[in-house]
């Protein structure tokens, strides 16, 4: 099993399948798809797949993919790396990171990766398909600010598949039929920025819950306390920040409402074994050596 990586913040092909290495590799980037033409089966992590003519699917970093072509395919990749939506230019663009980091929770964290991504809503389909010709066209012609269009456009496609994650995992909304503990969790999730609606007061009162009894039955269905679930759910948003953003340290404890700065950094290091800081340049050094060990085997096929 291979490994790939990308080593400019933005790619845009359109490739047959008989011209692809359809064997499955590890990717280190996020990846959309969008079948033009064919049919066969993609695998994800193992699991197998079919696709058709207007199939899009999202792959998102350390996912292992591959495709067993079965009639002639042509397809559609847009792919880019995580700075490329979330590295910020200006102190104006900071909201605009927030939402995009926001879309990714329900990529990392909310959806079941045993199963495929579907984009269910047949306006959803069009709305990628026109958005993705759209990408084609400032992609190859390069007019002024194409790069902030394509950002954009990168956050509207993200923005749709977050959309049918939610709605695949019942976060948009909290049905009497699903578990107790699964309407819990979602609450739980779905309102992480407002620490006054996470206390247990609320929750016992929002899901018909003694006080004396919500801890007990939470920690029974998940094997962790409430309080620690929250503080996990919270550190892995850090993480998703600290690696996917130019965010400070100081801007993602505000954000996710930690005391301040020391204190978020306590707890990660806890749970973490370092400190954000040391994460991200951690990050950083690992990123660069990649791009060096690409750089240099540029350089030896040219001498060959």
């Amino acid at each position: 099993m291979g490994e790939r990586n990308i080593y400019t913040p933005f790619e845009l092909l359109q490739a047959d399948m008989s011209d692809w290495d359809p064997r499955p590799q590890v990717y280190f980037f996020f990846e959309i798809i969008q079948i033009r033409e064919g049919s066969g089966f993609r695998t994800v992590n193992n699991n197998r797949f079919p696709y058709q003519k207007g199939s899009l699917f999202l792959f998102t970093p350390r996912d292992c993919r591959g495709f067993e072509e079965e009639t002639p395919t042509r397809f559609v990749s847009v792919r880019f790396s995580e700075m490329f939506v979330g590295l910020s230019r200006s102190a104006q663009e900071k909201a605009r990171i927030g939402e995009w980091l926001r879309q990714l929770e329900y990529l990392f964290f909310y959806h079941n990766r045993q199963e495929q991504l579907l984009i269910r809503q047949p306006d959803d389909c069009k709305m990628m398909m026109a958005l993705i010709c759209n990408m084609m066209d400032e992609y190859e012609k390069k007019p002024p600010y194409y790069q902030e269009n394509l950002q954009h456009y990168v956050s509207l496609l993200l923005n749709i598949v977050a959309r049918n994650v939610a709605e695949d995992t019942n976060i948009a909304g909290t049905e009497d039929e699903a578990p107790l503990i699964s309407r819990m969790i979602g609450y739980i999730r779905q309102h992480i920025y407002h620490p006054e609606l996470l206390k247990q007061e609320h929750l016992a009162k929002m899901f018909n819950l003694s006080l004396n009894y919500i801890g007990e039955y939470f920690k029974k269905q998940t094997g962790e306390s409430l309080q620690q679930f929250i503080i996990h759910h919270k550190l892995n948003l850090v993480q998703l920040r600290v690696k996917y953003s130019d965010l400070t340290i100081s801007e993602i404890a505000d954000e996710l409402g930690f005391t301040d700065e020391s204190h978020m950094s306590r707890l990660f290091k806890k749970y973490h074994g370092m400190t954000p800081a040391a994460y991200r340049k951690e990050e950083i050094n690992n990123g660069n050596d990649m791009a060096g060990k690409k750089i240099h085997r540029n350089i030896s096929i040219f001498q060959k």
